[in-house]
């Protein structure tokens, strides 16, 4: 097991992952990848594997070729909810199916009386084990957009904003012209604009200090709030009367409220409240937050509606403060939080604030978007519960007038693959049905616990648990689900043949497309179990990329209740008991450890995990780290393992760009380097390079090849910032330059101040104390080996 045969991008590694086709190949169809194919028969043989048995879960992955039924789904009559699926076994003559989940005999309705051998209809065909139907129901109505903007912003920021919401306004009329949106501001008052007033601008102000409750909001707004409050969701049915009369008043269609936006837009200025120069301005983000929140769920609580929030400061006055006005205040720090300074006195009140808007929000399946532009924090780390349980999104810039907020605002809107729809959705749940020999445990993602249960909860919670139902009120097609599960035999062999030799996994999808209607996906799988003895089998159905992120999704959420060191001793004890039992050696003889393919890179990706941005914080503020665990917790697996290791090309006068190992030994003076962490795309130019381009040779005509070497990164650079959501900082260095930090950041230091490797000469070196991965393999090996 050599070490350059493990690194990310390396020529043996792209033979590894092509070998995981099948992976790969179920992801497409179903949107589901395991961390384990093959399974245990008990619990007591499941804790010897080690990784959790889980699957990450995209429930609306786009899946060519998905079937669209325009009819109710056929469910079961049993003790389990489970839908008509092609695992089911059929009597042709008698019209019956068994349900593989609870084995109760159901009766097919009337209009599946031609079925046959030759005849299924599409939910039994073997390869539609996705499937998706178009429920027939009343339409829920079109989606619900709430702007809240602050005003506390330099005019020039302001300015931009302005023109960013009027494009996105250009957006929505061509996109989704039924849409509904309305309008509040808030600097040291908290401003609803009621755009249905004809005869000029009118508002409700209320104080920032106070945060309304939406009873007595609906009193001051003059909306009743009778029934269209805290109610839950009836799928299918509108709003009362006065829900609608509030949508006449706040939340018109676009084609009404175009005109009355621009033109409160237009006159919109910075808060006109005095700010001494040693202060900050006085900003009730808070109250705004929560205002927007029960607006919607007085006026709409049956229908997909989003609350996007612009901001660019922190909350310094009312509910959900974060920092206090006086600029001798600094905002709390990673070492603030963890030494419980007095810089953090306002975060237990401003979080316990924050969860409160969530759990509304949740109950109704709104979205809560943050959007938040700023040099300094604007305390995303206290506002986290509100995107986390809503399933919103999260975009960090550090200007409005930058192109990361302008494109990643513009994504927001952008079309399904159709380019008859927006691309979101809206009220989402998802539900998880197992066959009696497995339990679910839980769910880690931006989603909210519906606190549903049932038989197949287990006993370990993990993320949120005691439950197999989960809100996640918006949804697009990366949106990713990690599943957790566990045996319900604490020992023994006999549930495989119970079930004959399979285990049965079905996810419910429930969700309000942005035409409003009502769909539901249905995702229905079967898995092999394998006996104590059939390790080599199990190990050949390991997913190490798909274990990789289960791991890291577990280490990201104990971040919110462990210590650093505690996560990172526990990663380490997984890994060495991991590859002690996989792995082929001799005790006590470290030179023998191999590693088969099925597990070789996995090493590398805790490796890298360990370094990462979401257990390391040196470097970031709160809202950074906070940010980075936010989109990690509700990415696909291919993102979410360019976040835990970013991949790394190299461009020469040699060849085509070609993957090279994510170590400093990859730089070289004549060599271009284009490094891609998810939230950074950095084109780092060799020593000679550099030289050569500030010398102008690229613009003399007999230099056109250096010219192309020049281009093809940022050609590849713009087109992973043209796909990414949200747009990646773009940065393009020399080396040696003051922004190379960026990138030396990310490598594996082989070379550093301390090395004597020969290589040296002719690469980089790291001035750096950390351990390189041929240290951290040495170690890991010396450990597995060791007789216990």
């Amino acid at each position: 097991l050599g070490v350059p045969a493990l690194l990310l991008a390396s020529p043996r590694a792209c033979e590894l992952r092509s070998a995981m086709g099948d992976f790969h190949d179920v992801e497409a169809t179903d949107g589901v990848r395991f961390s384990w194919n093959v399974w245990p028969s008990s619990r007591l043989e499941a804790t010897r594997i080690v990784v959790p048995l889980g699957c990450l879960y995209t429930p609306l992955k786009a899946i060519e070729g998905l079937p669209l039924l325009p009819y109710e789904p056929v469910m079961c009559k049993g003790t389990c909810p489970a839908m008509l699926n092609p695992y089911c076994r059929i009597d042709f003559k008698a019209k019956i199916w068994v349900c593989p989940f609870c084995f109760q005999r159901n009766h097919f309705p009337p209009h599946y009386n031609d079925i046959s051998e030759t005849n299924l209809p599409a939910e039994l065909i073997p390869q539609y084990t996705t499937i998706e139907y178009a429920l027939p129901r009343a339409p829920a109505g079109p989606p619900v957009f709430l702007w809240v903007v602050d005003t506390c912003l330099e005019e020039s920021e302001l300015q931009a904003l302005k023109d960013s919401l009027e494009q996105v306004l250009q957006l929505l009329a061509s996109a989704a012209p039924t849409a509904l949106i309305g309008l509040i501001t808030f600097g040291t008052v908290v401003q609803v604009h009621e755009l249905g007033f004809e005869h000029c601008s009118k508002c409700y102000t209320f104080k920032g200090t106070k945060d309304p409750a939406p009873a007595q909001l609906a009193e001051q707004l003059g909306i009743s709030a009778g029934g269209a409050g805290r109610g839950g969701r009836a799928a299918g049915q509108g709003g009362p009367a006065d829900a609608r009369s509030a949508s006449a008043r706040f939340l018109l269609p676009i084609s009404e409220a175009e005109f009355a936006i621009s033109n409160v837009l237009s006159e919109l200025r910075r808060d006109p409240w005095p700010v001494p120069s040693d202060s900050r301005p006085q900003r009730c983000t808070g109250a705004a937050a929560s205002i927007a929140v029960s607006l919607l769920e007085l006026a709409f609580p049956n229908t997909g509606a989003r609350v996007m929030l612009f901001t660019g400061g922190p909350c310094t006055i009312g509910p959900g403060q974060t920092v206090g006005c006086p600029l001798a205040e600094p905002i709390r720090s990673h070492h603030d939080i963890e030494k419980e300074t007095g810089n953090v006195k306002h975060m237990k009140k401003a979080l316990k604030h924050y969860a409160g808007v969530a759990q509304r929000a949740s109950k109704v399946g709104h979205v809560f978007d943050i959007f938040a532009c700023a040099l300094d924090q604007v305390g995303v780390a206290e506002m986290r519960a509100v995107v986390e349980r809503t399933g919103g999104y999260t975009v960090m810039s550090e200007s409005f007038t930058g192109n990361i907020f302008k494109q990643s605002l513009s994504q927001v809107f952008a079309r399904d693959a159709s380019g008859t729809a927006l691309r979101m959705a809206f009220g989402g749940t998802v539900e998880v049905l197992t066959s009696n020999e497995f339990k679910v445990c839980g769910a880690i993602g931006n989603c909210a616990s519906l606190g549903k249960k049932s038989n197949n909860v287990g006993e370990t919670e993990i993320g949120l648990g005691n439950t197999n139902a989960w809100s996640v009120g918006g949804l697009d097609e990366d949106t990713t689900l990690a599943l957790y599960f566990e045996m319900a035999a604490q020992s023994g062999g006999q549930q495989q043949q119970q079930a004959g030799g399979q285990r049965y996994l079905q996810l419910l999808t429930s969700y309000q497309h942005s035409s409003g209607q009502y769909r539901l996906r249905v995702t229905t799988l079967a898995r092999p179990w394998a006996e104590a003895a059939q390790a080599g089998e199990m190990a050949r159905g390991f997913d190490q990329e798909a274990a990789a992120v289960l791991m890291a999704r577990i280490a990201s959420h104990k971040t919110q209740t462990e210590e650093a060191f505690d996560i990172l001793r526990w990663i380490d004890r997984m890994l060495i008991r991991l590859v002690g039992k996989f792995a082929d050696y001799r005790k006590d003889d470290p030179a023998s450890f191999r590693l088969s393919s099925a597990f070789s890179i996995y090493p590398q990706f805790m490796f890298h995990l360990r370094r990462s941005q979401f257990l390391q914080v040196f470097g970031n503020s709160p809202d950074e780290t906070t940010y980075y665990r936010l989109i990690f917790a509700r990415e696909n697996t291919t993102n979410s393992l360019i976040m835990i290791q970013p991949t790394l090309l190299a461009y020469s006068f040699e060849g085509p760009p070609v993957p090279v190992l994510l170590d400093v030994t990859s730089i070289a003076p004549d060599r271009i380097l284009l490094l891609d962490t998810f939230f950074h795309v950095i084109v780092y130019h060799g020593e000679t390079i550099s030289a050569w381009r500030k010398q102008g040779y690229h613009e003399t005509a007999e230099h056109q090849n250096f010219r192309e070497l020049l281009s093809a990164p940022k050609e590849d650079a713009a087109e992973l910032l043209q796909q990414r959501f949200p747009v990646p900082m773009y940065i393009e260095c020399d080396q040696y330059g003051s922004q190379a930090r960026f990138l030396l950041a990310k490598l594996n230091p082989s070379v550093t101040h301390n090395s004597s490797q020969s290589g040296a000469a002719s690469s980089d070196f790291l001035f750096t104390d950390d351990v390189s991965f041929q240290v951290f393999m040495d170690h890991l090996k010396r450990l597995a080996v060791e007789s216990k």
